[in-house]
């Protein structure tokens, strides 16, 4: 965690424009964004301070520093959540994986959902769908993967590694950003998860793409939003969704919807009837 506070500081000044913050910029820049100097003075912090906090002396940082410096980097509610957990993380033991099983209250309401369907993990392992979930975006998996606790179909994996894995995203690209920068938010909510850093670990050895966006330190949490399918079967379908997290648990219950009399509702009437 000592390395990942200082890259995270880097990446995130390196994004910061001067000219953003009302700096004037004076000739030419050896690299893009703000110098320590210049975010030290901006967050009301000596130059010498904040370079012990990218160096990892970071054991007595307050929250008045850690907001300010929030603020002028502009994170968002996640990325200052992350922040906070970097510069101060909470000793705890590695842990291997645990069996997680989804509660039976869960996997009814997944199996009772009207539209698409999903239960999963931080680290992205599909636990359980419906008939229609898994139509959506379990192709080649057969419904019973989730049930497979040693193997589950992962999305991370599945997006990054299997042949075709992109071609169901009708914007892949944005989709790689979700899914690393929600990966990156899992590692600081869990940075003792072995399995969580073997994942990420394979990711970045056999994807150039993960790890070109793993190396720019992204955080986000995708709770809600749209994605942009192009499905094999019935073609696009742009369908809002809420990833609403389960209380004493790491799982998160994926709801997908569209509107009624949209082609979006009528692709997805198409896929329930194959």
């Amino acid at each position: 965690m000592a390395t990942e506070l200082g890259d995270f500081l880097r990446t995130r000044r390196a994004a910061v424009s001067p000219a953003a913050v009302g700096l004037v910029s004076y000739g030419a820049r050896r690299v893009p964004g703000l110098r320590r100097e210049e975010l030290a003075h901006l967050a009301g912090v000596s130059p010498t301070y904040y370079t012990r906090l990218e160096q990892a002396d970071h054991h007595n940082v307050s929250d008045s520093v850690l907001d300010a410096l929030a603020r002028v980097l502009t994170l968002t509610d996640a990325e200052h959540e992350h922040l906070r957990r970097l510069a101060r993380p909470e000793p705890r033991p590695v842990r291997r994986r645990r069996v997680e099983r989804p509660r039976p209250a869960a996997l009814g309401l997944v199996r009772a959902a009207p539209g698409p369907a999903l239960l999963v993990d931080h680290r992205q392992d599909v636990l359980a769908w419906n008939a229609l979930g898994h139509r959506l975006v379990g192709l080649g998996y057969p419904f019973e993967a989730p049930d497979d606790v040693r193997d589950r179909p992962n999305f991370a994996r599945m997006f990054f590694l299997a042949l075709g894995g992109r071609d169901l995203y009708a914007e892949s690209d944005q989709m790689a950003r979700q899914m690393v920068g929600f990966l990156r938010y899992s590692s600081g909510l869990h940075p003792d998860d072995h399995e969580l850093s073997c994942l990420v670990g394979e990711l970045v050895q056999r994807s150039d793409q993960f790890a070109a966006l793993w190396a720019k330190h992204q955080v986000l949490d995708c709770g809600h939003g749209v994605k942009k399918f192009q499905h094999p079967l019935v073609g696009r379908l742009d369908l809002t969704y809420e990833a609403m997290p389960l209380p004493e648990s790491s799982h998160r219950m994926v709801l997908y919807h569209a509107e009624p009399g949209t082609p979006a509702a009528d692709a997805l009437a198409l896929l329930a009837r194959h």
